[in-house]
């Protein structure tokens, strides 16, 4: 799947499943089984953790650790609790964006993010946890991909490949701004990149 899959295990400050809260949470979430295991996860970032705009809630949260402590997130931020909650088990996941609309209009455009997580039985699969609201509905069904957004506009699309750590922009975005609101006004957004990523095939 990779040349290096213990880069899609590994701990950072990002996905600190270290933590004692994080490491608690992900043993409650096992199930012995990898499959089983993932959707459990996928399901309580999705529904338990409130998405920070959907709610309006504060703080800005960056780290696995933050997002479980104030249960908000902006997708790039419940991505990377879903990560940390798959690697503390064990399960190969990593993190993916998109490009989108803002207005489903066309410009401006920012970054939303997802993660992919291996299956044994499936291969790479990608999960979108950002939380269903009216028009969204996200599920874990592999090995069919229903995520919260498609890429259609034609400056839209799915970045290449699977990142074993955010995006320098999504870190700077996330700690650069403390409240929902400021964040919104500045959302972040990139070009295609494929450095320290893997291809989905």
């Amino acid at each position: 799947m990779t040349p290096d899959p213990a880069q899609f295990l590994a701990p950072s400050d990002a996905i600190d499943f270290q933590t004692p809260e994080v490491t608690a949470l992900a043993s409650r979430l096992s199930t012995g089984d990898t499959t089983a295991t993932a959707k459990r996860c996928f399901e309580f970032v999705r529904d338990e953790i409130k998405h920070s705009c959907d709610f309006k809630l504060n703080p800005v949260t960056y780290s696995a650790s933050a997002v479980l402590a104030h249960s908000t997130g902006y997708c790039y931020a419940k991505s990377h609790l879903l990560c940390a909650l798959l690697r503390a088990n064990k399960i190969p996941a990593g993190l993916c964006y998109q490009r989108l609309s803002i207005d489903d209009r066309g410009a401006p455009y920012c970054l939303h993010g997802l993660n992919a997580v291996f299956l044994p039985a499936h291969g790479w699969y990608r999960i979108d946890a950002r939380g269903n609201r009216d028009n969204i509905d996200a599920q874990f069904n592999p090995p069919i991909e229903q995520l919260a957004f498609s890429a259609s506009l034609p400056a839209e699309y799915d970045l290449p490949g699977i990142f074993a750590a955010p995006l320098e922009v999504v870190t700077s975005a996330l700690t650069t701004h403390k409240k929902w609101d400021g964040l919104l006004q500045n959302l972040p957004d990139a070009e295609p990149a494929t450095t320290n990523s893997i291809d989905l095939n």
